[in-house]
Parts: C-alpha cells; sequence; structure tokens
C-alpha cells in the first residue's frame, strides 16, 4: 500500500534516515498504524494492530517521541533532534510542520481542547502548545515558549506565555 504521507515525510529527511536519525522511527511507526487502520477490518488488521502497539512501545522508550496513531498529521512532517516530544492523541498537525527536542502538544485540563497546528508551523526546542489553541499558516514558536493563545498565520511567537512578536501580512 503506497502512502504518499510517508513519502513527503521522507523528502524532508537525508538519504538513509534511518541510519542517522532516530525521530524517522518514530514517523514510521505512526505512518505504519495509521495505514493499518484503513485497511479491512480481519485477522491480519488485528495482526498488524499488535505489531503497531509493540513497534509504538518500543520507539516510544527509544526515542522519547510518543505519536499515537489517533493524531492527524499531514504530509511531509519533520523532527529534529528527537527526545521528549508528545503529541495528545487528538490534536491535529498540518502539513510540513517541524518539532524539536521537548516539545509538548496536548491539552491545559483532563478531557479539554487540544490545539491545532496548521500546515508549514516550525515550533522551537521545548515548545509547549496547549489548550484549544490554533496556531496559523507558516506561524513560528521559539524555543522554551508556552502557548496558551492563538498564532496568527506567518506570525512569531514567543515567552511564557508565548506574545506575538512579529507578524508578516
Amino acid at each position: 500500500m503506497t502512502d504518499p504521507d510517508w513519502q513527503a515525510d521522507l523528502q524532508r529527511y537525508p538519504k538513509r534516515p534511518f541510519l542517522k536519525e532516530q525521530s524517522i522511527w518514530a514517523i514510521a511507526v505512526y505512518r505504519y498504524g495509521r495505514r493499518n487502520d484503513r485497511r479491512p477490518d480481519g485477522l491480519l488488521k488485528k495482526f498488524r494492530g499488535r505489531l503497531y502497539w509493540l513497534a509504538y512501545r518500543i520507539t516510544e522508550t527509544l526515542t522519547g517521541i510518543s505519536i499515537p496513531k489517533s493524531v492527524e498529521v499531514g504530509p511531509g512532517l519533520k523532527i529534529h533532534h528527537f527526545g521528549n516530544i508528545f503529541v495528545h492523541k487528538d490534536a491535529k498537525l498540518g502539513a510540513n510542520c517541524t518539532l524539536r527536542q521537548g516539545v509538548t502538544i496536548g491539552n491545559r485540563v483532563e478531557d479539554g481542547p487540544v490545539p491545532i497546528l496548521e500546515d508549514e508551523v516550525d515550533l522551537g526546542a521545548y515548545a509547549q502548545i496547549l489548550g484549544g489553541v490554533r496556531i496559523g499558516k507558516g506561524a513560528k514558536i521559539g524555543a522554551l515558549s508556552v502557548v496558551l493563545r492563538d498564532v496568527p498565520p506567518g506570525a512569531t511567537a514567543v515567552g511564557i506565555p508565548a506574545r506575538v512578536i512579529e507578524e508578516k501580512n
């Protein structure tokens, strides 16, 4: 089964990334889980679902990256500097997003709303995107920022709590 999203992910990595970039392992397991969920029900799907779960747990432990298969991730995801990356199971990430180490994308309260990242969002190291916020297309979030409010498209936000320091028209 061909997966154009996976092919777009690979385009953002160097050649033979499995030997150089541990983050690609987590993305590969995520894409495998999504592909398996689209298969028709049956014994093979169930077996592959168990295989996904095992691979997910092993990869999560080895890389520190947790992207459950229930997350909606657009094509072209790139993770720089793997480790301590957690994405809420209900979050949505657009196409060509970039995450760095220590990023958290989640809710502020149990069962609360979760973030939506539009296309081409770039998150700095240890950025925290919390609650029902929307990060606009092409926005950049600075390292160590805590985003609790929407960020407009093309804007740059930094700080704790994050504030917009630059907007592009």
